[in-house]
């Protein structure tokens, strides 16, 4: 008999693997970051999603492991980030909730943006050992509109300092400039922010 609860899935759009697959190997910082971003751009040229891209890598090697893209409406999931998509794609890739597993590679989530509070959570408890952002939360309200949640005070120091848990790396700014041009295109393109309350 079936359940009477509906089943949830998260997926990519369609066009994610034209442009990328896993496995791909982008050996510095800056050719990463402007991964994210091409899929933060992609994202909101094909209409399939907001201005947030983001994706994992193996941190020495710079092999892609998963990559995600904010799909909020076409999922009608208000934890559909760019974020929460990279990491729950590579925590099934690898086949663990944890991706600091000593069986592991350490990993670094690059994302086109600062995340927001409820990224910032999943981030905290992924197992990730390493954080690169490009457009900060400011950008991202003043620009495209988004309100992003409180986060706590020194948050990127948090990350580099947790207590009794493996510290993660945290690298901001990278390559904010060409960040914030999808939340430019998307402000352009007449769409309103999803912010609660807004529909």
């Amino acid at each position: 008999m079936p359940g009477h609860f509906p089943k949830f899935t998260m997926a990519l759009p369609d066009w994610i693997e034209s442009i990328v697959r896993p496995g791909e190997v982008f050996k510095d910082r800056l050719s990463r970051m402007r991964m994210a971003i091409r899929l933060a751009s992609e994202n909101v040229g094909r209409n399939t999603g907001g201005p947030f891209g983001a994706a994992i890598f193996e941190f020495e090697t710079g092999r892609l492991i998963s990559v995600g893209v904010n799909v909020v409406e076409s999922s009608r999931c208000s934890i559909a980030h760019a974020e929460a998509l990279a990491i729950a794609l590579a925590q099934q890739s690898l086949v663990t909730h944890d991706l600091a597993s000593r069986s592991l590679p350490a990993l670094e989530l690059v994302t086109s943006a600062q995340p927001c509070c409820q990224c910032f959570g999943m981030i905290w408890w992924s197992g990730l050992r390493g954080l690169v952002v490009g457009a900060r939360a400011e950008d991202v309200e003043s620009i495209a509109g988004f309100r992003e949640g409180p986060l706590p005070d020194g948050w990127a120091d948090r990350l580099r300092g947790r207590r009794g848990l493996l510290p993660i790396g945290v690298e901001v700014d990278v390559l904010r400039d060409e960040a914030i041009v999808p939340l430019q295109a998307f402000l352009a393109s007449g769409r309103s922010p999803y912010n609660p309350g807004a529909s």
